[in-house]
C-alpha cells in the first residue's frame, strides 16, 4: 500500500508528515513504519514521522513519534511544520488549534514559509543547580517546554563534546525514568542564543530544536544575559525566534515543504 507523504524542514529538523484521517497508515505496524520509514540512506530519512488525525476539541490533532518508534508530548520545529501542512490541505485557517500530549498549540502562518506557534505553558523550572557526570560537576538548569530539557550555558559551544554530555546527561539519573533532552547554549555578543541540541529518541544532536531554544532562551532572559524576542542560531545555521510575552511563550520560523511523495512499501518493509 502507497502512503502519500510530505517531507518537511523546520530550521533543518526534518519530519516526514502524513494526512491520516482516514487511518490509512493504521494498517501498517506504526513501530515498523516509524523507524524504517524515518532510516536515512535505505528510505526517506527524518528526524520524526507525524500522523495528522481528526479531533473533536480542535482543527486537527497530531500524532508525534521520534525516528526510533518512540512518541513524544511535543516538538517545535514539527509544530510550525503541522501548520503549514494543515493549512496547505484545506484541514484549518491561518489561524488554528491543535492537539498535541502536552495540550492544546496554537499556530498562525505568517509570511512566506514562516509560522508562529504559541506553546504550552513551561513546567517544572529549575535553575543553576548541580549534577555530578563522570567525576565532574556540572551546572545545570532544567524545565519542560512541551517535553523535558536541561539548558548548560559554555564557553566553548562549537567544541564541546555535545555527545558524551548529552548522552550523559540524557540518561542522567536525576531525569529518570522519562531522560530529558540536553542543550548548549551561549549568548553571543549581539545577543544572539547559540544553541546545540541532544534530542531525546533521536539520540544525537540535530540540527534544530524548537522547544530546546525555548528552554534556552527562557534561562538566558531569567539570567540577564539577552532580551525576549530572541534569536537562536541553530546548528543547521538557520534562525529561530523566542517570544517571551505577559507568561506566554511563541515560537517562529521556517516551516518548508521539501518534496511531496509516496511511501511505497519497499520504505517501510526491508
Amino acid at each position: 500500500m502507497n502512503i502519500p507523504f510530505y517531507k518537511m524542514s523546520g530550521a533543518g529538523n526534518d519530519f516526514i508528515f502524513i494526512d491520516n484521517r482516514d487511518g490509512k497508515a493504521n494498517k501498517i505496524d506504526r513501530q515498523t513504519l516509524i523507524t524504517k520509514a524515518c532510516a536515512r540512506n535505505v528510505s526517506v530519512g527524518a528526524d520524526g514521522l507525524v500522523l495528522i488525525e481528526d479531533s473533536k476539541n480542535a482543527d486537527f490533532m497530531w500524532r508525534f513519534y521520534n525516528c526510533d518508534g518512540s512518541e513524544a508530548e511535543m516538538c517545535g520545529n514539527a509544530s510550525r511544520c503541522a501548520g503549514r501542512f494543515a493549512n496547505m490541505n484545506g484541514i484549518a485557517g491561518e489561524k488554528m488549534k491543535f492537539e498535541t500530549l502536552a495540550g492544546v498549540i496554537e499556530a498562525e502562518i505568517k509570511e512566506g514559509v514562516n509560522v508562529k506557534v504559541q506553546l504550552t505553558d513551561p513546567l517544572d523550572e529549575r535553575m543553576d543547580y548541580t549534577i555530578e557526570l563522570e567525576g565532574e560537576t556540572l551546572e545545570v538548569n532544567s524545565i519542560n517546554t512541551g517535553v523535558p530539557h536541561v539548558v548548560c550555558f559554555v564557553d566553548n559551544i562549537e567544541e564541546v563534546d555535545i555527545m558524551k554530555y548529552g548522552s550523559g546527561i540524557r540518561y542522567h539519573s536525576e531525569y529518570a525514568p522519562a531522560g530529558t533532552n540536553v542543550n548548549m547554549c551561549k549568548v553571543l555578543p549581539d545577543g544572539t542564543l547559540r544553541i546545540r541540541t541532544y534530542e531525546r529518541g533521536v539520540e544525537g544532536e540535530t540540527m534544530a530544536c524548537g522547544t530546546g531554544c525555548v528552554a534556552g532562551a527562557i534561562f538566558a532572559v531569567k539570567k540577564g544575559l539577552t532580551k525576549s524576542p530572541v534569536t537562536c542560531l541553530t546548528t543547521s545555521g538557520l534562525f529561530l525566534k523566542v517570544y517571551l510575552e505577559n507568561d506566554k511563550v511563541y515560537l517562529e520560523g521556517e516551516a518548508r515543504v521539501v518534496y511531496k511523495g509516496e511511501l511505497t512499501e519497499e520504505a517501510y518493509k526491508y
